[in-house]
């Protein structure tokens, strides 16, 4: 595994801002999680709690302080009653359905609120910040379910389970397994919050869920460029195909800097030094031609993916924003997720196209008629017995599953918004359902990746054997992933059952196992 994963990375929750890198971290367990303890800091965050504190005592009317939530804001409540509302709003919000969230997906959920509530304009107290550094640190997470979110006023549903679990409610992932919440409390001797006015609305009234599951997405899909670029390199020395597709005087003439970029990897790894591979064709079909193309366009809206995400994870995303310095209260709609929205499904209609991609390709090697003199379905027997084996015909057919579902998953999200809550949130993001298509599509690519890896590097692995290509023909970042794969993967030769394979191939690729351009 790569050096770079092993190491922790610092993650300071001061008010500045935060990278994906950083959420990822935490998601990981990777990060060491401090709370700032600058006084001026401190101040600033306790400024607004004080603000409101004297707000409300004087009778101010301040949503979701002094009245009801959404469309019952015109209800008052008695100021005796006043402290009771958090409790209620986290309460009456705890009918999440669905699968639930993954232990690192709940982490990421928890930093991204944490970031948020950092910019000090949420009205919430440190305390509140210190308590979900201590889970953080303890790793004491909530256990969230993923159904219930429109995506504006925010994540309201999953976030209650955070609000629920600082106050001491509902269950936690502790030591790996699904815990009730007060009893681990009890065992580390941790107290539960009350949550003060505007603390449950402050936690649950945001763009969290959705933000945290973005910053999962963009990293694997930044990856999965990378992965998909040497892959379609694996590709091509397997298939005999043609280098000079990737040529750098070629894509001089069309400049879009992803796209060029991926064909400038791919042509590395088809070269030793200056002396391109000899290719028995003018050109070779599409999937292989055009893959800086596809995978450029993802590889060209990470950096304005990125920009969507980190702005929202940096943003005090809920309402009402309480500004201390200047005592005043601002009702607005910061929880709406449209960015987050719009990113997901453009990030997942781009990732899909990768697995398209790679299911072409796949069916390329797999095909005698196609596949420029390899056995069918790259079944590594001889003799009397290669007509009894079948090699990959069937991670074939899975790997097309895997792709019709990855494609089928791209209708974008963000068009269905619903109106909801007596017409009060009448037009909503849809932003969390966003995200979750987006991490489905991920998962399906991977899958279709797994398999493309594993069968290029038995494409290449017949050609070595062939004497049809020499390992010192092989640059040295397609030798490093021939040998990575080796190392964990062995030859197909007679019919054997390949999906534990494909599980540990899945695995790695979401450890970022393989060693790729940027390592090195």
């Amino acid at each position: 595994m790569n050096s770079a994963v092993m190491q922790r990375t610092p993650v300071v929750f001061d008010g500045t801002a935060l990278s994906v890198e950083q959420i990822n971290a935490i998601a990981r367990g990777k990060a060491d999680v401090k709370l700032s303890t600058d006084e001026q800091f401190i101040a600033r965050i306790e400024k607004g709690v004080q603000f409101l504190d004297q707000l409300w005592q004087q009778e101010g009317v301040i949503y979701g302080v002094t009245t009801g939530y959404g469309d019952s804001c015109t209800v008052n409540i008695p100021g005796d009653l006043v402290e009771e509302l958090p409790r209620h709003l986290y309460t009456f919000h705890g009918c999440g359905l669905g699968d639930v969230f993954s232990l690192e997906q709940s982490r990421a959920i928890v930093g991204a609120r944490m970031a948020s509530l950092a910019r000090g304009s949420s009205g919430v107290r440190y305390e509140l910040l210190q308590q979900l550094e201590l889970l953080l640190q303890k790793d004491i997470i909530p256990v969230i379910p993923q159904e219930g979110s429109v995506g504006a006023s925010g994540d309201l549903t999953p976030l209650s389970y955070v609000a629920a679990v600082l106050a001491g409610g509902r269950k936690v992932w502790y030591r790996g397994e699904q815990c009730n919440t007060a009893e681990v409390f009890a065992e580390l001797q941790i107290t539960p919050l009350k949550l003060r006015p505007k603390e449950g609305l402050a936690i649950m009234n945001g763009t969290a869920a959705m933000t945290g599951l973005a910053c999962l997405a963009y990293s694997r899909a930044e990856y999965l460029c990378q992965l998909s670029a040497r892959i379609t390199a694996l590709m091509s020395v397997a298939l005999q195909g043609n280098a000079y597709h990737f040529d750098n005087a070629l894509f001089a003439v069309k400049p879009h800097p992803g796209q060029n970029q991926i064909a400038r990897w791919i042509h590395d790894d088809l070269n030793v030094g200056d002396a391109p591979r000899q290719c028995s064709r003018l050109q070779d079909r599409y999937s292989l031609r055009c893959a800086p193309h596809v995978i450029g366009v993802l590889q060209d809206s990470l950096p304005w993916l990125r920009q969507f995400i980190e702005n929202e994870l940096n943003s005090a995303n809920d309402n009402p924003i309480i500004d201390g310095e200047n005592e005043q209260v601002l009702h607005g709609g910061h929880f709406y997720g449209g960015h987050i929205a719009f990113a997901m499904d453009s990030l997942k209609n781009a990732v899909a196209n990768l697995a398209d991609l790679l299911d072409r390709q796949i069916a390329q090697l797999a095909d005698i008629k196609f596949n420029n003199g390899l056995p069918a379905n790259l079944t590594g027997a001889t003799g009397v017995r290669r007509p009894l084996n079948h090699g990959f015909k069937a991670v074939q057919i899975g790997a097309s599953a895997w792709t019709a579902e990855a494609l089928k998953q791209t209708m974008p999200a963000s068009v269905f918004s619903r109106s909801t809550e007596c017409h009060n949130q009448d037009k909503v993001s849809m932003g969390t359902i966003a995200a979750r298509d987006c991490m489905r599509v991920l998962q399906l690519t991977e899958q279709v990746t797994a398999a493309a890896l594993l069968m290029s590097w038995q494409g290449i692995q017949l050609r070595l054997r062939a004497n049809e290509v020499s390992e010192d023909s092989l640059s040295s970042g397609v030798h490093t992933t021939l040998q990575q794969v080796a190392a964990s993967f062995e030859f197909l030769e007679q019919d054997r059952e390949l999906e534990q394979d494909l599980r540990h191939c899945i695995g790695l690729i979401q450890q970022r196992h393989w060693r790729l351009y940027g390592d090195r």
